[in-house]
C-alpha cells in the first residue's frame, strides 16, 4: 500500500535534513525518525506520520516484511507513549493513517499492555523512571501538585507507570526523545525545560541535545508552528 503514495518533495527534504542532523550525534541511527515522529504527532498535522512511514520504507534496512514489522512496532510504541503527552486523538489519527498504508505482510498485530495492572509494581516502575528524568527535582516537581493531587497520581501511575516506563519496544533514550519532542512542538515552556534537562541528565551531550532541539525547530518551520515559549538548550544548562 505505501508504495502507492508519493511523499511531497519538501517533506522528503525535511526528513533528510533531520536524518543528517542526527547522524552527526551519538544518539544512534534510528533516533532521527523517532524524533520526527514525535514532533509530527504533537503538531497540527499528525497524519504526516504516514508520510514518514512511507519515506522509511524506501530505506534498505526496511526492505523485508520482518524489518517493516519491527519498524511498525517502534512507530506504534512511540505514538502510544505520546498519548500521555498530547492526548489520544492525534496518536490515534496518526496510527490509522499509517495503517492505511501498510501491506498485509508488513502488519504486526502484537499488543504490549494487555494484562497491565495499576498496582504497586507498576507504580514502582513508574517512580523509578520518573526519578531518572527528574533526579533531585522529583519530589519538588510532584509537590507542585499538592493542591491538585490527582495530577501527581496520574503522573506516577499512568503517565510513567503505564506509558513511559515500558521497555518492551523502546529504550530509555527513544522514550525521552519521544517525550521531549512531542512536548516541544506544542510550545510548552515549563515542560520543555523539564525534559531538555531530563535528556541531559540521562547522559545525552549538550551538542547532541542541541541537534534534537534544532530538528524539532525544522518540523515547526515546515508546518508554520511558532515555538516562541520554549527555552533554549543553553537556558537549561545551568539547571542540569
Amino acid at each position: 500500500m505505501a508504495d502507492q503514495f508519493e511523499v511531497p518533495k519538501p517533506l522528503v527534504e525535511l526528513f533528510e535534513q533531520i536524518e543528517k542532523n542526527i547522524a552527526l550525534t551519538q544518539l544512534g541511527s534510528s533516533k532521527w525518525y523517532m524524533i520526527t515522529l514525535a514532533a509530527l504527532v504533537g503538531s497540527n498535522d499528525p497524519d504526516l506520520c504516514a508520510d514518514l512511514y512511507t519515506h522509511l520504507l524506501t530505506k534498505p534496512e526496511f526492505s523485508a516484511p520482518e524489518q517493516r514489522q519491527g519498524l511498525v512496532r517502534r512507530l506504534r510504541e512511540g505514538l502510544f507513549k505520546t498519548i500521555s503527552v498530547v492526548g489520544v486523538c492525534k496518536p490515534m489519527s496518526a496510527i490509522l493513517a499509517i495503517n492505511a498504508r501498510e501491506r498485509e505482510e508488513d502488519k504486526d498485530r502484537s499488543i504490549t499492555r494487555e494484562g497491565w495492572q495499576c498496582d504497586d509494581d507498576s507504580l514502582k516502575r513508574g517512580q523509578e523512571w520518573l526519578a531518572k528524568i527528574y533526579t533531585r527535582d522529583t519530589d519538588s516537581t510532584l509537590d507542585l501538585f499538592k493542591d491538585h493531587r490527582d495530577f501527581a497520581w496520574v503522573s506516577e501511575r499512568i503517565t510513567y507507570g503505564l506509558y513511559l516506563c515500558d521497555r518492551q519496544v523502546l529504550d530509555d533514550f527513544d522514550t525521552e526523545m519521544v517525550v521531549l519532542c512531542s512536548i516541544m512542538i506544542q510550545n510548552l515552556g515549563r515542560n520543555t525545560h523539564w525534559h531538555l534537562r531530563g535528556t541531559r541528565r540521562l547522559g545525552v551531550s549538550l551538542e547532541d541535545t542541541q541537534k534534537v532541539w534544532d530538528s524539532v525547530q525544522l518540523v515547526a518551520g515546515y508546518l508554520g508552528v511558532k515555538l516562541n515559549r520554549i527555552p533554549t538548550v543553553a537556558d537549561v544548562e545551568k539547571d542540569i
